[in-house]
């Protein structure tokens, strides 16, 4: 859908960004949003229409790293030139929320996959690509981002056990909202209208052949998004969406759709850590030992509540394998922080040592 004749509200803009605007001073700069990346420029709108916009020389020169540079979802200060139907991204407003994760490969890097959302949709279907700890992965980074997350389980057409399975995501998403749907019949997805309101933004993350494509059309009223069918045998999906792109629903609000995401690897997410897996902080607080790693101390709390049942064992290892892939990205960013977690690794196996069974 278009982005013309619009409000800014519309589109998202609020006093928290209506403030920094101003403080620019510059004339004749206009406010707009950035709805898609494209090669070498972004589409933005500013209310009354569109603009293919390219990056300021100094914006690109000042930039330090691909997070300096504009992502969808940004506001951002236009110079406009209107005969042309282009404009310059002259600025790059404060970011209120961020979705983010570390670059595919090898490489040491952050991908920005939206900002500025109020609402992220994690977004599992319930055949054979449900998997828990994978919701438990996609939770961390949205909890990260600092919008609200939301767990949509899509496809409850093929699954006969659909509410066994949504029990079982509401145990591990401590309190985050859970939607049973069906994109393809249609079904549930009225509960999701509370979320599309004047000016609010969701992104919907998840894998390959998930059905967010889907979702988004349904949602929009009309197939505004391609989808192709995921391959028989496996379920996985096609990459259907190739870039990040803003629409615009009917009844009121935007909605960010993302690639589908084969690979997931966390960036800068210890906060995000912190609120998926607030269960077992909240145990650990509780141990006798202050720098318990739960790993058969005396008065473990975490130990305590896996064997009776009120824990599930491999969301403690999940936590710790999240845990670690961090640590592990942050050490190659900060050689310091390497030395100071490979000093706390001795001094947690010497306290294992230490309690060993049967040691005097």
């Amino acid at each position: 859908m278009l982005f013309n004749s619009l409000e800014l509200r519309d589109l998202g803009w609020n006093s928290f960004f209506e403030g920094y605007f101003s403080d620019l001073g510059r004339a004749p700069l206009v406010p707009a949003r950035v709805v898609e990346e494209l090669k070498g420029f972004h589409r933005a709108c500013s209310g009354d229409g569109e603009y293919l916009a390219e990056i300021a020389g100094r914006i690109r020169y000042q930039a330090e790293d691909r997070q300096d540079l504009p992502a969808v979802g940004d506001w951002v200060a236009l110079a406009l030139s209107p005969e042309e139907g282009r404009a310059r991204i002259d600025c790059i407003l404060p970011r209120r929320t961020k979705l983010s994760r570390k670059v595919a490969g090898r490489v040491q890097g952050e991908q920005i996959v939206a900002t500025n959302l109020d609402v992220v949709f994690v977004v599992s279907s319930l055949n054979l690509e449900f998997n828990l700890r994978r919701i438990e992965r996609y939770l961390t980074v949205a909890w990260d981002s600092g919008a609200q997350p939301v767990v949509l389980l899509n496809k409850v057409d093929l699954c006969s056990d659909a509410d066994a399975r949504a029990a079982d995501v509401a145990r591990v998403s401590l309190g985050v909202p859970v939607h049973l749907l069906s994109a393809r019949e249609g079904a549930g997805l009225e509960a999701l209208g509370k979320y599309f309101t004047q000016g609010e933004t969701a992104a919907l993350i998840g894998s390959s052949g998930v059905g967010k494509s889907s979702i988004i059309n349904a949602l929009a009223r009309g197939q505004s998004l391609r989808v192709q069918p995921v391959r028989e045998g496996d379920d996985r999906g096609r990459h259907t969406t190739t870039s990040r792109q803003m629409i615009l629903l009917p009844g009121g609000g935007v909605v960010i759709d993302t690639p589908g995401m084969r690979e997931l690897q966390l960036w800068d997410s210890d906060q995000g850590i912190a609120q998926a897996f607030e269960d077992i902080e909240i145990l650990a607080r509780r141990c006798r030992f202050r720098d318990c790693s739960h790993r058969g101390e005396p008065g473990c709390e975490v130990e305590a509540a896996i064997l009776s049942g009120l824990l599930d064992r491999e969301r403690l290892e999940n936590q710790r394998k999240l845990e670690a892939e961090l640590r592990f990205h942050q050490r190659k960013q900060d050689p310091r922080l390497a030395r100071e977690l490979k000093d706390e690794w001795k001094r947690v196996h010497k306290a294992m040592r230490h309690n060993k069974p049967g040691r005097t």
